[in-house]
């Protein structure tokens, strides 16, 4: 995944930027970047790992080595960015959030051309940024530009560019798969992924990019590039697990969401089963307790935390690109309040399923803690699809997929012609898939909000939605 903010004021742009990238560092764990415009030194760029230290304690140094009127910085779970590019539309910095999927396809075609080439990366690789850059540059203006690579790209692109004129480009991705907001104040303006990030910075909001839309703003002036398109499939997974909980896209709050769903989830429990012999509902930390606690409201038993996260010296767990060193990590960083454990009937909400690996360490370590039961719900349907657009919770094969596994496991690939039945707990397949993961992670029972339910709890139009990995539907 990734998420990026950029700004023009009429002062220096750096502290804004350096906080409004900072506050998306939750959508990304590899690189991040900032580069920032100077009248007198011109375009200036400055990238870093942060797979082992968060973006503040790389970028500290930044007020001394950088400064400008305007800036633009990115987190990202991929390649290195923002890049600077010189070609006949000027120089310029870009960065992107999205997944180009036929990237050798557009690579091919574009160094057939006279003289095309790409910096190559370690084992060849092209970042996607730069080939996103290239196609635009083809182009005679940056609107031209960046609709072609709406056009031609198998995956999303929303768009930052800093031009050398100081002024931001802003562009929502073709369908609004990723939110774009622009926020205002008596210092200039804004454009970012997450609306809290401008909020905490005291600019206001001005407008929500609409899906395809392009803007182009100085600290004086908004200017719309190109009008919103009509078709949106906006990510619904954003609500439910990686966006963060003071966000607002669309008009509807994360967090909000996330109590709405898990008492829809209450509301489909009580009527199936006596929701009075749990002792606690709980949330698989950290984006699984906001749905528990909308749970724990509408059933009336009391929310508890069994464990807690211990997070002041530990990495994020995904960091490590080996799974064996991310399940060591998560399991480090769970201490239990055996009081709230032992001999106790305990139901968590997790906001997704989808390997499961880290979730059966989990529950094997609340067991050994002397829990009696741990019941299993998951906030949104069974995962079937890796996401094709976004890259994020991407897996590398769906059978990677903990129900594409277990379908396997039931009938073989011949049940991928049933994955509606599998997901859908009132029909005997979505039983049986319920069953076999109960069996497996010793759940004393499993249930997934259906996807009615989450849509619900959104509160966006279902055809304005992206549910993908979950239908297989845009």
């Amino acid at each position: 995944m990734g998420g990026f903010f950029g700004a023009v004021c009429k002062g220096d742009a750096i502290a804004d930027v350096f906080f409004g990238t900072d506050y998306h560092s939750h959508l990304g764990t590899r690189r991040a970047g900032v580069a920032a415009l100077d009248r007198e030194i011109g375009l200036q760029r400055e990238i870093h790992n942060i797979e082992n230290s968060p973006f503040r304690t790389k970028f500290e140094d930044i007020f001394d080595e950088m400064k400008g009127f305007a800036a633009i910085g990115c987190i990202s779970d991929t390649d290195p960015q923002p890049l600077i590019i010189r070609s006949k539309l000027g120089t310029y910095a870009i960065c992107m959030v999205g997944v180009i999927n036929n990237k050798e396809e557009l690579i091919e075609k574009y160094l057939s051309g006279d003289g095309g080439h790409f910096n190559a990366m370690t084992s060849g690789r092209i970042n996607s940024t730069e080939l996103a850059a290239a196609i635009l540059s083809q182009e005679n203006n940056f609107v031209d530009g960046i609709r072609k690579i709406g056009d031609v790209i198998d995956g999303s692109a929303s768009i930052l560019i800093l031009k050398e004129d100081g002024s931001i480009i802003a562009a929502r991705d073709k369908y609004g798969r990723t939110p774009v907001q622009i926020g205002k104040n008596e210092n200039g303006y804004c454009a970012s992924f997450e609306s809290f990030a401008y909020t905490k910075l005291d600019y206001l909001f001005e407008k929500e990019l609409g899906p395809g839309e392009i803007v182009e703003f100085t600290a004086d002036s908004l200017t719309v590039l190109a009008e919103p398109l009509s078709e949106m499939h906006m990510c619904a997974f954003l609500w439910s697990y990686y966006g963060y909980p003071t966000s607002n896209y669309e008009g509807s709050n994360v967090e909000t969401m996330r109590y709405k769903n898990g008492m829809i989830m209450a509301e489909s429990d009580m009527e199936k089963m006596d929701v009075s012999q749990i002792d606690y509902i709980s949330g698989v930390p950290d984006s699984g307790t906001p749905h528990a606690i909308g749970y724990a409201n509408k059933c009336g038993v009391q929310f508890a935390r069994p464990f807690i996260k211990y997070t002041p010296t530990w990495p994020r767990s995904f960091m490590s690109a080996k799974q064996s060193d991310r399940n060591r990590v998560a399991k480090m960083k769970q201490i239990p309040v055996h009081d709230l454990i032992k001999d106790k009937s305990l139901l968590f909400v997790d906001d997704s399923i989808v390997r499961g690996t880290q979730l059966k360490e989990t529950v094997d370590f609340l067991y050994e803690n002397g829990a009696k039961e741990v019941h299993m719900r998951s906030a949104c349907p069974p995962i079937m699809y890796g996401c094709k657009y976004l890259n994020f919770t991407r897996a590398t094969s769906d059978m990677e997929l903990i129900a594409r596994r277990i379908i396997v496991e039931l009938e073989g690939e011949e049940g991928f012609k049933y994955i509606e039945e599998y997901s859908d707990g009132s029909t005997q397949r979505g039983r049986n898939l319920r069953d076999a993961i109960c069996k497996k992670f010793n759940f004393a029972s499993l249930e997934f909000q259906s996807l009615e339910g989450i849509i619900k709890a959104i509160g966006v139009e279902p055809c304005k939605l992206c549910t993908y990995c979950w239908n297989g539907k845009e």
